[in-house]
């Protein structure tokens, strides 16, 4: 052990005269656990939060949208089997959409409803349907007197409707008959409900056979669009490029990243705005650090004028001084990044454990949509942190330790 690292370590211990700087350092310590502990902490419940709503988003849009500017898209077979050999594509799924009412015992509820094929994800979710027999089989049964409808349950609740009955489906289109012009309508039977707690786009949405909406909404042979699913979110990009470059104008290729990408860039901006926020609490602490080696230096100006007389350098001695900080900051980013990853791994138990005990809610699942507390921890942002507090506390050492190293021996011992 260097003479450095030792002096710095019997500075840090408190002396009967030094009880009040030992507490200092105490209080610098427990400032940079605090700041670092609730840096890592709300860091994990922001990356949770919007990697919630990423999920509730990816699971009702598409990862890639092709459509065609004014029109639809007359050739949606070469499209598919064009996506469908695209690298990274899982799936590529055409649709009919169109603006409509939903009439039924005089409630009417205003939805998109869109024409889908088996291949959907609308059939992937817990759907409530009719007993013992499959959904597929009911919604695309070519025989019944109905064609089948999927609604969802915030939809069902407001018209009062439940699987079995039957609903009329009324879109912006008219029949020109002898007594004028009369709005077109189609009843159509309620074969399935899916629920999605807070869903940000499936609460709008209504389904029908792929077909049937062709005939309906006038546009046999050609659909709205088409949606791909990619291996991984992030991938959406690169797909929509390479088709893109394939099929230029009038086809418009968009990744979800367009589509929705502005609300999760102001969740990262959200994000990083709390991140500069708590971390003046570590700058705060960082102070305290800068307190306590200028008071420490006040007091051991004596030792100090020892040392240089007996051969230490300026140099020696900033070290001395440096390596104190070093330790409380060390000591303190320890215990903190300790503290806030286990904060944020036990966040969803702790919420329920403070709901039980106080009686109060605190995470609403309902509004939120997820069924835990979001927080997730990411490596970088948790070494981020570490490195951020170990450098606001080595830049706190800087200014009271290069004051001790340019201390004269001769006039710090001349009234000893």
């Amino acid at each position: 052990m260097s003479y450095e690292l030792f002096v710095s370590l019997r500075y840090l211990r408190a002396k009967r005269k030094q009880t009040f700087i030992s507490v200092i350092s105490f209080i610098s310590i427990v400032g940079v656990t605090l700041g670092v502990a609730a840096l890592i902490l709300v860091l994990a419940v922001m990356t949770g939060f919007t990697d919630g709503v990423r999920q509730q988003i990816l699971g009702n849009v598409p990862h890639v949208l092709i459509q065609k500017f004014g029109e639809g898209l007359d050739n949606p077979a070469e499209l598919v089997t064009a996506a469908e050999q695209t690298e990274h594509v899982l799936s590529a799924t055409p649709f009919v959409a169109k603006e409509a009412m939903l009439l039924s015992q005089g409630n009417v509820a205003a939805v998109s409803v869109k024409g889908v094929g088996k291949q959907h994800k609308v059939f992937s979710q817990e759907l409530l349907t009719l007993d013992g027999q499959p959904i597929l089989e009911s919604f695309f049964a070519a025989d019944a007197d109905r064609p089948g409808i999927v609604i969802g349950i915030d939809t069902a609740t407001s018209i009062g409707v439940a699987v079995g009955d039957s609903i009329n489906v009324i879109p912006p289109m008219f029949n020109i008959t002898p007594f004028g012009m009369v709005p077109k309508m189609k009843p159509f039977r309620i074969v399935g409900i899916f629920e999605k707690q807070s869903s940000l786009v499936d609460s709008f949405y209504a389904y029908i056979p792929l077909t049937v909406a062709q005939k309906f909404f006038d546009s046999e042979g050609a659909v709205s669009g088409i949606e791909l699913v990619v291996e991984r979110f992030d991938l959406a990009p690169q797909v929509a490029e390479e088709l893109s470059a394939e099929f230029g104008f009038p086809y418009v290729i968009r990744p979800w990243q367009s589509i929705y990408g502005s609300f999760l860039s102001a969740l990262k901006l959200e994000k990083l705005g709390l991140f500069i926020v708590l971390g003046i609490i570590v700058l705060v602490a960082a102070f305290n650090i800068a307190t306590t080696l200028i008071m420490v230096v006040m007091e051991k100006s004596r030792d100090i004028a020892i040392l240089r007389a007996m051969g230490a350098n300026a140099r020696s001695i900033m070290k001395i001084f440096v390596l104190e900080g070093f330790i409380i900051g060390t000591v303190g980013t320890g215990l903190g990044t300790a503290l806030g990853v286990l904060l944020a791994h036990y966040a969803d138990a702790g919420i329920k454990f403070l709901e039980r005990t106080f009686g109060i809610q605190i995470f609403d699942q309902a509004v939120y949509g997820m069924e835990h507390f979001p927080s997730d921890i990411v490596v970088s942002d948790v070494v981020a942190v570490m490195i951020m507090a170990m450098s606001i506390s080595l830049l706190a050492t800087i200014y009271p330790a290069w004051r001790a190293s340019r201390m004269d021996p001769a006039e710090a011992l001349r009234y000893e």
